[in-house]
């Protein structure tokens, strides 16, 4: 009996070590990431690492960075990457969380889930969505909890870090004259990361354009945040001290327009310039996801300059023509330390440059760098930010000329330069150039005293006035003409 009792015992024992050997793997805590299938060839040519990475991530140079990511990983094929000069069409790279382009896919790495594992649920699906998260500061406002998309995880972010684009700006020397305080700065990307402790408190609500329900007040992809962090990034509140916005007294409103991939619908994209005009976005910074050559995107950005908004996009690359240079509207291009640009933009498509390589921002979990034309859109738009806060008299189209006569000149004594075309902005010298045009169009403080005290006379009470005025003109000419025939006697 007591030899079947251990018997008893001995089998409980082994069925509980068994079923936790095989509750184990169930649990699966890999990242979804962005990735790519290398194709057989790109442009006649065979795929590499370099053109992979100018393509994606803006600068040939983070070659290094996808092969760290993706060496002595094993391909479908068996294979591993070793040589960054070989590449299989088929093989698959992970690519850094700031990727960019048609071709890149979110999602876990093909070959690398479970068999039990559930792909990432479609924007639309009505279930709550399990990695559903509160963030440990909510946004300001609304009084609804963000919660994140269904399918939404968030990506890794790079730690290094660069200095050099808040060094070259030096935003801090405008400060004395504006830091953006009651400006609007619309993010039309993939949303922001509100919990971030530098963003407390300067973020909204927002809207979530993909889904059409819900706040853009979450971030999956990153790129929002990253642009929201050059923008209004609160300074004194990250142990390295690498991050403050341009803009640190502006808020930022996240509308998010890129769902589960990071290619923006031209639709979605229309319909995130509207809704940041109907939420009061005094400026709008549209991400580098969205087609600027869609017609109803360019119907967009005229109506939001119509309504007296500020619009910066990213200037146009590649084969696309380059966008036609509008009032209201600044097209930004990216460059590097070395002034190199961030991507092979259209000749005379730019209007104004500013750091778009090696930049240094905020990411979902922490301090990033990362490049892309982006991250110079947000430079522009938070320096914008600065001038309206520091002239609120001045329209859009001002705006913008302001930003463009300011900045440093690059490139041949002409301005526009074709490839830099007004140049680095300056965001001290934009809110403290003396610019004489502005002078002329505002109307003089007579002019502003008389239509003051006369705005409420009456039509004889005002020809009055000018028939009084104008007799005493004429008693002073008279009087002078009478003094000059005396000195003649």
């Amino acid at each position: 009996m007591r030899s079947l009792r251990i018997s008893l015992i001995l089998g409980v024992v082994a069925a509980l070590i068994g079923l936790s050997a095989t509750a184990a793997p169930a649990a699966d805590d890999r990242e979804y990431v962005k990735y790519y299938q290398v194709s057989a060839a790109y442009r006649g040519a065979p795929e590499n690492l370099t053109e992979i990475a100018t393509r994606f991530l803006g600068d040939g140079a983070r070659s290094a960075e996808v092969f760290n990511l993706n060496r002595d990983r094993r391909q479908p094929d068996g294979g591993k990457l070793t040589d960054p000069a070989r590449l299989q069409p088929g093989w698959t790279l992970q690519l850094p969380w700031d990727a960019v382009g048609a071709e890149v896919r979110y999602g876990l790495l093909p070959g690398s889930a479970p068999a039990a594992a559930t792909p990432p649920a479609a924007p639309s699906t009505p279930a709550a969505p399990t990695s559903t998260r509160v963030p440990a500061t909510p946004s300001s406002a609304g009084p609804a909890k963000p919660t994140r998309p269904a399918g939404c995880t968030a990506v890794a972010a790079s730690t290094s870090r660069s200095d050099w684009a808040g060094l070259r700006l030096a935003a801090d020397q405008a400060w004395p004259q504006s830091r953006g305080k009651g400006q609007i700065v619309a993010v039309v990307d993939s949303g922001v990361e509100a919990s971030h402790p530098q963003l407390a408190g300067h973020v909204a609500a927002g809207e979530d354009v993909v889904t059409g329900t819900g706040r853009g007040d979450t971030d999956c992809f990153g790129t929002g945040t990253a642009m929201a962090g050059i923008i209004a990034a609160q300074p004194g509140k990250n142990e390295q001290g690498a991050v403050t916005g341009v803009a640190p007294d502006a808020t930022v409103l996240p509308i998010r327009v890129v769902g589960g991939e990071s290619r923006t619908k031209a639709a979605d994209a229309a319909k995130g310039i509207d809704a940041a005009v109907r939420s009061g976005a005094t400026v709008i910074a549209v991400g580098s996801s969205v087609d600027l050559a869609d017609k109803g995107v360019t119907a967009a950005v005229a109506e939001a300059v119509k309504k007296d908004v500020v619009v910066v996009h990213g200037a146009q690359v590649g084969s696309a023509p380059a966008a036609e240079a509008l009032v209201g509207v600044l097209r930004a291009g990216g460059v590097g330390v070395n002034g190199k640009g961030a991507a092979d933009y259209r000749s005379g498509g730019v209007d104004v440059v500013a750091p778009g390589v090696n930049v240094s921002s905020l990411g979902p979990r922490g301090l990033t760098t990362a490049s892309g034309t982006q991250y110079a859109v947000a430079f522009v738009a938070a320096t914008a930010a600065l001038v309206r806060a520091a002239y609120p008299e001045l329209d859009a189209g001002q705006v913008t000329h302001r930003v463009q006569v300011s900045a440093d000149k690059m490139g041949d004594d002409r301005q526009p330069d074709a490839t830099f075309g007004w140049g680095m902005i300056n965001p001290a010298v934009a809110v403290t150039l003396v610019l004489p045009e502005e002078a002329e169009a505002a109307p003089s403080s007579t002019e502003q005293e008389i239509a003051t005290s006369g705005g409420g006379r009456s039509g004889g009470q005002v020809m009055l006035l000018v028939l009084v005025t104008l007799g005493a003109l004429g008693g002073a000419v008279f009087l002078a003409v009478r003094i000059r025939r005396l000195l003649s006697a």
